[in-house]
């Protein structure tokens, strides 16, 4: 009897980032890290700018997540993200830049602009934590 693996998908508005099968998926909910194995409890999140990794037959492996949604439901994970990453499509010398721009434009903000300069901050540092990896 062969164990039980996840079916992840992970979609953007222009193509199919990942089609495999998983061991294991973390995503980046909005309320928190969701760890994901098979036999999961369906479930729909949102999810916030962060690392999506998932555990396969030939390693780990990592992805850059803006925004987004995913659903688990009878060993499949789906997610709907608005931008996706793989560590080796990330310009690391363009995120560093993003970083540094992001921290300054921060330290200006005024309070309606303070949660979009944080997000900017928070895509850059994801972006350059995922291409790291590579």
């Amino acid at each position: 009897m062969s164990e039980a693996r996840l079916h992840l998908r992970v979609i953007t508005p222009t193509r199919v980032m990942v089609d495999t099968e998983a061991d294991a998926v973390t995503l980046p909910g909005a309320l928190g890290a969701l760890g994901i194995l098979p036999g999961h409890a369906p479930l729909v999140a949102a999810l916030r700018i962060g690392e999506l990794a998932y555990r396969s037959s030939d390693g780990e492996h990592h992805l850059a997540v803006h925004m987004g949604f995913a659903e688990v439901a009878a060993n499949e994970v789906v997610v709907l993200a608005d931008l996706a990453e793989l560590p080796e499509e990330i310009d690391m010398a363009a995120a560093r830049a993003e970083k540094a721009a992001a921290e300054e434009a921060i330290k200006s903000a005024v309070s309606e602009e303070f949660d979009a300069r944080r997000a900017r901050l928070e895509s850059s540092l994801t972006r350059i934590t995922v291409g790291q990896r590579r």
